[in-house]
């Protein structure tokens, strides 16, 4: 399967530049199936150096391809490079993204749907159709002008965003000048949402109007299906959630509305029954408290893996059990905001990852990270001695593992941490290369709330990790004149 990002340029939306792809905001579907392998061929039409990151997609065997700074080096002005990998054993709803130099606040991302083979049973009815809703938090003005800003006055941090888009569209109001997003369905069908909140710093509340969700996934598995009026999506995170059209034909609002905010910013958009006359009206769907922890908690905890379903594959049976895992290593993050060297950054225990001329991997192949990093120098506590903060049952210590769930925890790339609370993440460090771990919240991982996991094994084996591409970019303390590029991947 091959895509071609043949154009990425500029247009004019909300009064900020936007960065487009092949001409569209939000960018082209990736639609996939299990196994498949991708060619994504980019053309950076931009004025300054980009690389495209997949939101959750295991690049199976292949970090090559990850797309972030601490393994890829970037695509300069005026040129182009092909990813190149398979969605490898995944199903779901994900996300693309430029992911350095503040872009993804311009736009750039785009939908990715990875489905069953066909071998493989879905666990509910195929729906009429699906829907991908991309929706985020919307900063007008310049980016580049914000990302400058951001280092140099502590209060643009604080900040709030202008709106709420749906697909790059802007809120509904009423207007016919006003272009926003509709989406249609027939009356009595039943439809299947991919929401993803693409934003930069806001949790939303997502809910349709007269209504019920139901959640059957979330990026890479099935969960327990569980009917809901409302759902929270934190940033970077993507759900799907099944609609059946079973009011009576009319418009509806479909809203998402601010989390944790001193203010309402609402992304409004309708729901269009097929031969409607009727334009949308009432009240708005009621939301939970913007600022009401327990329902967050309490719903998050709610979400479980569906241990009947067989997702991308036949799962052996005790695939997910968790119950006799022991940590081999246990690492508590605490994040914070300090000035270094005069500039606003995010610590992780006491430090901030600044991007290298020479990404870590490309060191790690070509000179075992000599001179460019070290190993083992990242604390696994916060330098201060103290535990995480914790939620309102206290501090996390290791007796907090009897509060988890390992019966059917949910597999996904991207959780959240509430505010003065903690959240318990296992990962089988299974899969060797150079791994990112980052903040979705974008001003954070701008500033430094970033760090990379090498894992290492010794057997070369390309069936454990592949060799670097043939197109293997260089840059930093290597360039194309002084080092052979290596060998394609067989």
């Amino acid at each position: 399967m091959a895509a071609d990002y043949s154009s990425l340029k500029w247009i004019l939306v909300w009064a900020a530049l936007v960065i487009t792809i092949n001409g569209m905001f939000p960018g082209p579907l990736i639609n996939a199936t299990t196994n498949d392998v991708l060619h994504i061929n980019v053309f950076n039409l931009l004025d300054e150096p980009l690389l495209f990151t997949w939101n959750g997609i295991q690049q199976r065997l292949n970090s090559w391809q990850d797309g972030v700074s601490g393994t890829n080096c970037p695509i300069m002005p005026s040129t182009n490079w092909t990813y190149v990998f398979q969605i490898k054993d995944q199903i779901g709803s994900f996300f693309y993204f430029p992911s350095i130099n503040f872009q993804k606040a311009a736009g750039g991302y785009g939908p990715i749907r990875v489905h069953n083979r066909d071998v493989i049973p879905v666990p509910f009815p195929k729906p009429e159709s699906e829907f991908d809703l991309l929706i985020g938090d919307w900063y007008a003005g310049d980016y580049k002008y914000y990302r400058t800003l951001l280092k140099k006055d502590e209060s643009a941090y604080d900040v709030l965003p202008d709106a709420i888009l749906m697909n790059g569209k802007a809120p509904y109001d009423g207007s016919e000048q006003t272009v926003y997003e509709s989406l249609f369905v027939d009356q009595g069908k039943t439809y299947r949402f991919r929401i993803s909140n693409i934003g930069s710093s806001l949790s939303f509340n997502f809910r349709i109007q007269n209504h019920k969700l139901l959640l059957v996934e979330t990026e890479g598995s099935y969960t327990n299906q569980i009917p809901l009026d409302s759902l929270d999506v934190h940033v970077g995170q993507s759900y799907s959630v099944l609609v059946t059209a079973d009011q009576f034909v009319g418009d509806y609002y479909i809203v998402a509305s601010s989390k944790y905010a001193d203010v309402n910013i609402e992304g409004l958009g309708v729901l269009h029954y097929s031969n409607s006359s009727t334009p949308v009206n009432g009240p708005k769907p009621d939301a939970p408290l913007a600022f009401d922890l327990d329902f967050s908690v309490n719903q998050a905890k709610s979400i479980s893996l569906n241990l009947t379903a067989g997702a991308a594959r036949p799962n052996p049976q005790g695939t997910f059990k968790v119950t006799n895992v022991i940590p081999s290593q246990t690492f508590i993050l605490e994040s914070s905001r300090r000035k270094i060297n005069g500039e606003m950054r995010l610590v992780v225990n006491n430090m901030s990852y600044s991007t290298p001329e020479t990404p870590l991997k490309l060191a790690d192949h070509l000179r075992n990270g000599s001179g460019v990093y070290t190993l083992d120098q990242f604390p696994i506590r916060p330098v201060n001695g103290e535990n995480a903060i914790g939620d309102k049952d206290g501090d996390w210590t290791p007796a907090s593992r009897n509060s988890y769930n390992l019966l059917n925890p949910i597999v996904r790339s991207t959780t959240q941490v509430y505010p003065n609370r903690w959240t318990a993440v296992y990962v089988f460090l299974d899969n060797p290369g150079m791994w990112n771990l980052r903040s979705q919240n974008l001003k954070n991982w701008f500033l430094g709330e970033e760090l990379y996991i090498r894992v290492f094994d010794a057997d070369l084996n390309p069936a454990k990790e592949r060799p670097p591409p043939g197109n293997l970019l260089l840059c930093g303390i290597f360039n194309q004149s002084n080092v052979s590029t290596p060998a394609p991947a067989p």
